[in-house]
């Protein structure tokens, strides 16, 4: 008897550490972001607490940046699988001969404006001439769609004095330190309620309305790792669809997740902003992530038109659907 008692521990001891090694490892995805960890990329930030991507087996970690040139350089020089980056940056990466590959379109509509106080007269961007402007950083898309409004008023970079503010764009507006800044349509919201007063705003997407960021990939990674990216947009989708259906979720959630967070009010709409953003005619249609390849066409020939980038970019040759989650 105690034979058999001896063989049935040893055979169920041996089943249980079988059983644990043939647990599947999580794979580890790195986003490389535009930005610090801020309210408007909540759903990234609450892993800890929702767990989207965990449960498609990812282990999510996020490297800060100071803009869509520093996602896409840590992306390029492999400290990140996926770059959270602008349309302008990503042109600009593959002008220059990287192998990259956009994937799933996260905010379709053009959120980027150029943003002066009433009393400096400045309404279109003609009016931009000799004057200070405010930009994230030199590798931001602040800085990208800037130029894009300068471009299309027969105005260069070098008609204007650009000054690196940092995320916190609206305070040197504010003081004095610059007569206009480049913003988005959260830091403005930010900076309404923060007092900034009566503004001029100049939206880019009068001039150009395409995407505002995108999930970006070395190709390398795109032909090895498609069912891994799968996941992960899969993941991602979730956690969007999350923070659109729970925005007061998400904004108490961004005060412990998210270092500008410190307001729930604040916070909520700022999420309403990055949740209407995430959707257009065609996401609507066919389902969160979808690539419109012709407006990115035509922000790419316009890029190229203007002298921003020195080469044509056939964007069906750099964008994939494939990967896309069905609606």
């Amino acid at each position: 008897m105690k034979r058999i008692v001896l063989s049935a521990l040893i055979t169920l001891g041996t089943c249980l550490s079988w059983g644990a090694s043939a647990q599947v490892k999580a794979d580890k995805v790195t986003v490389a972001l535009w930005s610090k960890p801020i309210t408007e990329v909540t759903n990234l930030l609450v892993e800890e607490d929702k767990g989207f991507f965990k449960k498609h087996g990812m282990d999510l970690a996020y490297l800060s940046g100071a803009g869509g040139g520093d996602a896409i350089r840590n992306l390029v020089s492999g400290q990140a699988d996926v770059a959270f980056t602008d349309p302008g940056s990503f042109f600009a990466a593959l002008d220059k001969g990287e192998k990259l590959r956009a994937i799933y379109d996260i905010y379709p509509q053009n959120v980027f404006n150029v943003v002066s106080l009433k009393k400096s007269n400045i309404t279109k961007p003609s009016d931009l001439k000799g004057k200070k402007i405010g930009v994230y950083s030199l590798a931001s898309g602040t800085r990208q769609n800037l130029l894009v409004l300068l471009q299309q008023a027969g105005l260069s970079e070098s008609d204007v004095t650009i000054v690196v503010t940092g995320l916190l764009n609206f305070a040197p507006l504010m003081q004095g330190q610059v007569d206009a800044t480049a913003a988005t349509d959260t830091g403005l919201l930010v900076a309404r309620q923060r007092g900034v007063g009566e503004v001029n705003v100049i939206e880019v997407r009068q001039s150009l309305n395409v995407s505002s960021d995108l999930f970006v990939v070395r190709e390398e990674t795109y032909q090895q790792k498609k069912e891994l990216l799968k996941r992960f947009l899969l993941a991602y989708r979730d956690s969007a669809q999350w923070m659109m259906a729970s925005p007061q979720e998400a904004a108490q959630l961004a005060t412990k997740r998210a270092i500008d967070g410190t307001d729930v009010a604040i916070n909520l709409e700022v999420i309403k902003l990055r949740n209407a953003s995430s959707v257009s005619a065609l996401t609507q249609a066919q389902g969160l992530g979808r690539l419109d390849l012709a407006s990115l066409q035509k922000a790419a020939d316009t890029y190229k038109q203007l002298g921003l980038i020195s080469r044509d970019i056939k964007v069906s040759d750099v964008v994939s659907q494939a990967l896309v989650p069905a609606k």
